[in-house]
C-alpha cells in the first residue's frame, strides 16, 4: 500500500491539531514544572535562612546559659566564702562566751572552795 502526497499530507493535516495540542500541553506542563522547581527552590533557601537563624539564636542562648553558669558559681562561691566568715565568727563568739562561762564557773568554784 503506498500513499500518494495528498493522502499523506490529508494525514498530517488531520493528525496537526492533535500533535499541537499535545504539543502546547507538554510546554505549559514544562512552565508549569518550571515554577514548581522555583517555588521548591525559594522554599529550601527560607528554610535554609530560618535553620541559619535558629542556629544563631542557640549559639546566642548556649553563650546566655554560659554567662549564667558562670553567675551563679560566682554567686555561690561568694555565698560560700561568706557561710564560712560567718560560722568563723560563730566559732570565735562560742569560743569567747565558753570562756567567760568557763571563768565564772571557776571564780564560783574558787568562792566555794573559799568557803
Amino acid at each position: 500500500m503506498e500513499f500518494n502526497p495528498g493522502q499523506i499530507l490529508s494525514i498530517a493535516l488531520a493528525s496537526l491539531p492533535t500533535m499541537l495540542t499535545v504539543l502546547i500541553g507538554i510546554l505549559i506542563n514544562n512552565s508549569r514544572l518550571g515554577d514548581l522547581n522555583a517555588r521548591i527552590g525559594d522554599l529550601n533557601s527560607r528554610i535554609d535562612d530560618l535553620r541559619a537563624d535558629v542556629d544563631a539564636r542557640i549559639d546566642g542562648l548556649r553563650a546566655n546559659i554560659g554567662d549564667l553558669r558562670a553567675n551563679v558559681d560566682s554567686r555561690i562561691n561568694d555565698l560560700r566564702s561568706h557561710m564560712d566568715s560567718r560560722f568563723d565568727e560563730m566559732r570565735s563568739t562560742w569560743t569567747a562566751e565558753l570562756r567567760r562561762v568557763e571563768e565564772v564557773i571557776d571564780a564560783r568554784l574558787k568562792h566555794l572552795e573559799d568557803r
